[in-house]
C-alpha cells in the first residue's frame, strides 16, 4: 500500500467539526477521541456504506482486507490521526506505514488502510499535512492500564500469577510477533517494547489476547556501528523514539564498535515484567533521587527491588530470571526462545 495524496481518498468533511474521514474510498464517521499524545490523535470511527449508512460489515473495506478476522462485527475501527509539520515528519509516517506493511501476524497490530493529505497552513494550523491510519480496534486498554489499576489498589499479582501473565499475554504472544519481526530478512526490532504499547482484548472462555502495537520506532534490528559519529547518530535517533525507562543500555551509552541487535527488544521485555510485578519501570527510582541519573541506572543496570510487594514475597528465582534479561551487554542477553524455555521451567515449579 503506497502513501495517498488527493484524489478521493483524501476527501474529508468537516475535520474541524469531527464530520467523516475518507480512507482508500472507504468512508468512515468519527464517533469519539479515544486519546492523544504530542501530535497524534486517536479516535474511535465507524465506516459507513454509501448504500446502507452506518451498519456492520456494509462497508467496502472487507473486499480489501485479506485476512478477514481483522474485521470489525460493527463497522467499528481505531483511526490515529497525525499532524505533520515539516519534510521529516512526513517521511517518518511514511516509514512507519512501511514497517506496518511488512508484518502479518495475529500479535502484532496490522494497518488496514491510510491515507495522507496536503492541507494548506494558516495562522492557526501550522501542519501542512495529515495522516490517517486505520486500525481494528481494541477498547479493553493496555498492559499499562492492568498495571497501573494493580497499583492505584495497592496490590500485588501472585507469583503465578506474574509467571501466567508473563507466558501467555506476553511471551506465548507478544514474544510469537516479535519472532515474526525478529525474523524477517533483514530482522526489524520494535524499539519501543512496554506495557503502554501492549493491547489486551478478554476473549469469553479463551486467554486474553496480546497485541504489540506502534511501530512508528521499529528498525532493521542489526546495526553496525564503526565510529564514534554513528554511535553518536544512533544515540540521538533512540533518545527521539525509544521511551527512556524501558531503553537498552546500548541506545544509551553506544560503543564506537558495536553490533546492535534485536536483543534490544530483550532488555525492554525484562523492564516490562519488572512492571507487571511492581507496577513501574526497574529504574524510574533514580528519577527520584536527588542526584539520581536515569541513563547512569540503566547502563550499570543498578536495578532495586521495590521494599512493598505482594505477601509472601516474590520469589529469588523470579528476580534472577528478570535480572537475566537485563544484562548490560547486550551480546550476553538471551534471546526470545531462551526466555520461553526458562519461563515454562518457573511457571512448572510455582505451579505445583
Amino acid at each position: 500500500m503506497g502513501c495517498t495524496f488527493s484524489g478521493l481518498n483524501a476527501l474529508y468533511d468537516s475535520v474541524n467539526g469531527g464530520g467523516d474521514v475518507w480512507i482508500n474510498e472507504n468512508r468512515f464517521r468519527i464517533v469519539r477521541q479515544l486519546g492523544e499524545g504530542g501530535f497524534a490523535y486517536v479516535f474511535l470511527v465507524k465506516e459507513i456504506s454509501s448504500e446502507s449508512g452506518v451498519g456492520a460489515g456494509s462497508g467496502g473495506l472487507a473486499k480489501k482486507v485479506k485476512d478477514p478476522s481483522h474485521l470489525s462485527d460493527d463497522g467499528t475501527y481505531a483511526m490515529k490521526k497525525v499532524l505533520i509539520q515539516n519534510n521529516e515528519q512526513l517521511e517518518l509516517v511514511r516509514e512507519e506505514i512501511r514497517v506496518s506493511s511488512l508484518f502479518n501476524h495475529p500479535n502484532l497490530l496490522p494497518l488496514l488502510g491510510h491515507a495522507i493529505i496536503a492541507v494548506k497552513a494558516t495562522q492557526e494550523r501550522s501542519w501542512n499535512h495529515e495522516a490517517y491510519l486505520l486500525f481494528p480496534v481494541h477498547l479493553d486498554g493496555t498492559l499499562m492500564d492492568n498495571s497501573k489499576a494493580m497499583k492505584d489498589k495497592k496490590e500485588f499479582f501472585s507469583t503465578s500469577d506474574v509467571l501466567q501473565i508473563f507466558r501467555q499475554r506476553i511471551l506465548s504472544q507478544l514474544c510469537a510477533g516479535l519472532e515474526h519481526m525478529h525474523g524477517l530478512d533483514p530482522p526489524y526490532a520494535h524499539n519501543d517494547v512496554k506495557p503502554g504499547n501492549v493491547l489486551l482484548t478478554h476473549r469469553k472462555g479463551q486467554p486474553p489476547l496480546a497485541i504489540l502495537m506502534d511501530f512508528g520506532s521499529s528498525r532493521p534490528a542489526r546495526r553496525q556501528i564503526r565510529s564514534r559519529s554513528e554511535a553518536l547518530q544512533l544515540q540521538e535517533w533512540a533518545s527521539e523514539h525509544c521511551s527512556a525507562s524501558f531503553r537498552a543500555p546500548e541506545l544509551w551509552d553506544c560503543p564506537s564498535h558495536a553490533d546492535i541487535d534485536e536483543r534490544t527488544d530483550v532488555w525492554s521485555l525484562g523492564c516490562t515484567l519488572y512492571a507487571i510485578m511492581y507496577g513501574v519501570s526497574p529504574f524510574e527510582y533514580a528519577l527520584g533521587e536527588s542526584g539520581g541519573s536515569l541513563q547512569l541506572a540503566i547502563v550499570n543496570a543498578q536495578i532495586k527491588w521495590p521494599a512493598a510487594g505482594p505477601k509472601p514475597p516474590y520469589p529469588e528465582a523470579l528476580h534472577q530470571f528478570v535480572t537475566w534479561m537485563l544484562q548490560p551487554q547486550g551480546t550476553v542477553r538471551p534471546r526470545i526462545d531462551d526466555i520461553i524455555i526458562h519461563v515454562d521451567k518457573l511457571i512448572a515449579k510455582y505451579s505445583e
